[in-house]
């Protein structure tokens, strides 16, 4: 307070004016910025939601064909089943011809022979013979009917090649709209990187290098002494005084990020490995768990929206120090924003 004063007291030069100009100045490029990023957002996302589309149709493009291809491997199976027994019946029928021809030439013999019987045998040739005429006309009709099969059968076949190739080309165009939906996706996830990367520099500007409050990974890392007190899970004075500088950085960030994008920020509790056994908490696993949706009920409170808060509990069983010391138990009980996918 007296160094306030003594900056109140001693005069100087008014540079307001310039700060208020390169502010607005600042200001003016960033909204530039921030228009040219949801413009570019906005055709990224319609282009992603029409891949979307694409695939889905191709995907019953080929429920159809993988059908289509089904039926017709089930009509060539029946063709050839019947192409096997009209051949077996054709079989049949030219060694039946053949012995009537052999029984027709022993009866032309014994009617050369026994001229007493020549009457008889007389009949009984033409009978044969009349046989024998129905016969090769069952053979034409047969061979007419497997030549018909056998066009079938590759019109069958054909059908299955183009079926196939059909199937291949969506195949490998489904394979590009993957790759390119995975390049889309691995864009998206790049930006929730860099709005993380934006978030926690934003927060170490905020609530600056105070003791308690640090950086560990992709985490945000407050010590439980800098928002509890001992052994309870209800905020103190200067934890709320923290979190209300948290709460419109967070705010800020729900405003950034385009809507499709789908992240949280989880809090997540620690304690350290010594046990706590009472009324209110069981176990370290209650404490953790309590702590933290305090944390998430505070932040809702001061306007964040509860669909983009996480709170997890993790015990004593997250240690970040496996020591046994107070500077290692003090460093496990913690509280840590994450900024994660959902």
């Amino acid at each position: 307070m007296a160094l306030s004063r003594g900056r109140r007291l001693r005069p100087g030069p008014d540079y307001w004016p310039g700060f208020v100009d390169a502010l607005s100045t600042m200001l003016l490029s960033f909204v530039f910025l921030i228009t040219v990023f949801m413009t570019a957002q906005f055709f990224l996302s319609r282009d992603v939601t029409g891949k979307d589309a694409a695939l889905q149709r191709l995907n019953r493009q080929i429920e159809e064909l993988t059908s289509l291809l089904a039926l017709e491997k089930s009509g060539k199976a029946e063709t050839q089943s019947s192409l096997a027994a009209l051949s077996a019946t054709l079989e049949a029928t030219k060694r039946q011809n053949a012995d009537l021809a052999d029984r027709l030439s022993a009866a032309e013999g014994a009617a050369s022979g026994a001229g007493g019987r020549a009457d008889e045998t007389t009949r009984q040739l033409a009978a044969e013979k009349e046989l024998s005429a129905k016969a090769a006309a069952q053979v034409d009709l047969l061979n007419q009917q497997i030549a018909a099969l056998r066009s079938q059968l590759a019109a069958i076949e054909e059908a299955l090649q183009a079926s196939e190739a059909r199937d291949k080309d969506s195949q490998t165009r489904i394979a590009d709209l993957g790759q390119r939906l995975n390049v889309a996706l691995a864009q998206k996830v790049q930006e929730l990187a860099r709005y993380r990367s934006d978030f926690f520099g934003r927060l170490r500007d905020i609530l600056g290098n105070r003791p308690g409050v640090r950086i560990v990974g992709d985490r945000f890392v407050f010590q439980s002494e800098v928002l509890f007190d001992t052994g309870q899970a209800t905020l103190n004075a200067a934890g709320k005084a923290e979190l209300d500088k948290l709460a419109p950085a967070v705010i800020d960030l729900e405003r950034e990020i385009p809507p499709e994008i789908a992240w949280m920020l989880r809090v997540d509790g620690h304690t350290d490995r010594r046990p706590i056994q009472s009324a209110q908490f069981p176990s370290n696993w209650e404490l953790s768990t309590a702590r933290a949706i305090a944390v998430v009920q505070y932040l809702i409170a001061r306007g964040v929206e509860p669909a983009h808060l996480v709170a997890a509990g993790f015990g004593e069983f997250q240690p970040i120090d496996p020591g046994d010391s107070e500077d290692a138990l003090r460093h496990n009980r913690r509280i840590e924003l994450k900024l994660t996918d959902r």
